[in-house]
């Protein structure tokens, strides 16, 4: 295997990528971090001639240094280009077969769902054509912060069993965290690996030399680990995805992820490369004008182009990887809060594809938050009917604002205060899930069975779709 590329040491603004001039890239991150889009933003860029890594921002204001290419952001949903990846190696292996259904490979105790006779197969999953939704609904974690970690296989499966397809298999594109977990369980439990992380690491990164892809933490790499921080900025904790961790577990640098890009770009020579070739191909086409699917990226190639990208989110990160096939250049975004980051990276590597500047949206909760710390519950909640009569222009009113200075509350374990502001959330948007979600889980686990059924059977009344509801109901009434 060749080296991996040596990393540029020049800074000369004359250096340009894809049309686009290190100094644009430096200005572009530099006023997005000063706009409140994230705490730090890492951008990296690689071709032929070798790699650039521009940051800005900090890792934390507790720890405000500037992050570098090692490190560590947490990928999210990149993640599924490397289970796809391994589905694209066993498929040329002669292991599994893309056109394999899955039930083939399921536990016998496990029934595989059906449409019109049709089965889900493995690049069903794959492309998000399974008809499985983003999440499942059988989630009943006992830590609301953390609502995938006690997610279980077991829990997994029954979920599989359960699960009646709304339309036709294969029929069109939707979104699927699950189906990517139920992927990623398959194809560890064929290759008779102990778990998804080592399994990624022994066919991906370890070859790569990504030593700094993982999972699971080592304590040197969570030194180097940037803190996640919620979309208005507060810091959260790193996610686990339990079963479903095959859809977005992974943290990775911008150096690991440019190593890959390369790699993917046959600028490093490895024997996974065939099998990424196969990824790259377009097998199905997206909703509406949102380009192609391919084995775990979106492909867009109209006007001559041939860019393949995926992007990815977690509760304190957004992330993107893109790769221009035809031009040989591929561009990293990290960042290390929960506002994406798809539109930067689109534009280095399209620069007529534009930047939306971002405008902070939280002053509202923000002076919630400081007037309750202040003077207590009740003066926030009647700051805030005075100005909605007021209507501030500056000022966005909706149901996530109320929402999350709620779970705030609950956070520093002070539910009576919480729940009020939930109440206050459910009065003010009565026809929304998400105000009765939150009020509901909050009485379920201060002891209100009553209240949490009422708050339960409004949702239902309002998505009577969503299998989501009558799975917790059953849970508080049986």
């Amino acid at each position: 295997m060749k080296k991996s590329i040596p990393i540029l040491l020049a800074f000369a603004s004359q250096i340009v990528f894809a049309q686009l001039s290190a100094d644009s890239i430096k200005a572009i991150i530099k006023q997005e971090v000063a706009n409140k889009r994230s705490k730090s933003i890492v951008v990296g860029v690689i071709d032929k001639s070798g790699r650039q890594i521009y940051s800005e921002g900090v890792l934390s204001d507790e720890n405000p240094v500037l992050p570098d290419g090692n490190t560590l952001y947490e990928i999210g949903s990149i993640t599924k280009v490397f289970t796809s990846l391994l589905l694209a190696d066993m498929n040329l292996r002669n292991e599994v077969n893309l056109n394999d259904p899955i039930s083939q490979y399921l536990p016998k105790n496990v029934k595989s769902p059906t449409k019109n006779g049709k089965e889900i197969t493995l690049s069903n999953l794959s492309t998000h054509r399974s008809t499985f939704p983003r999440f499942p609904y059988n989630v009943d974690p006992k830590n609301l912060d953390q609502p995938y970690k006690d997610y279980s296989v077991k829990r997994l499966y029954e979920y599989v069993s359960d699960f009646k397809p709304s339309f036709d298999i294969d029929a069109r594109w939707q979104y699927s965290n699950v189906g990517y977990g139920i992927l990623g369980e398959i194809l560890t439990s064929v290759a008779r690996k102990k778990n998804f992380d080592s399994f990624v690491e022994d066919v991906i990164c370890q070859p790569l030399g990504m030593k700094s892809t993982v999972i699971t933490f080592t304590p040197e790499i969570r030194k180097r680990a940037a803190i996640g921080h919620s979309e208005y900025g507060k810091p959260v904790d790193f996610i686990e995805l339990g079963a479903i961790e095959a859809g977005g577990g992974f943290r990775s640098t911008a150096n690991d992820m440019l190593t890959f890009a390369a790699a993917n770009l046959g600028f490093i020579k490895s024997d996974i490369y065939p099998a990424m070739q196969l990824t790259h191909l377009q097998q199905a086409k997206k909703d509406g004008n949102r380009g192609y699917v391919t084995l775990g990226w979106t492909l867009h190639n109209d006007d001559g182009r041939y860019i393949i990208f995926k992007d990815g989110g977690t509760p304190g990160f957004r992330t993107f990887l893109g790769i221009d096939k035809k031009n040989g250049f591929a561009v990293v975004v990290l960042s290390n809060s929960n506002n994406s980051v798809t539109d930067i990276g689109n534009h280095i590597i399209d620069p007529t594809s534009k930047i939306t500047p971002y405008k902070y949206p939280w002053k509202l909760l923000d002076t919630l938050r400081t007037t309750i710390k202040q003077s207590g519950v009740n003066e926030g909640i009647s700051l805030y009917k005075r100005l909605k009569i007021s209507k501030a222009p500056d000022l966005d009113f909706n149901e996530n604002q109320l929402n999350y200075l709620g779970h705030e509350l609950r956070k520093a374990n002070k539910i009576n205060d919480a729940i009020k502001i939930f109440e206050l959330n459910v009065s003010e948007y009565p026809n929304s899930t998400l105000p009765y979600e939150s009020l509901g889980e909050v009485y379920k686990r201060n002891n209100n069975k009553k209240k949490a059924i009422e708050c339960f059977r409004k949702a239902q009344e309002l998505e009577p779709e969503n299998p989501r509801w009558k799975f917790l109901l059953d849970k508080l009434t049986n």
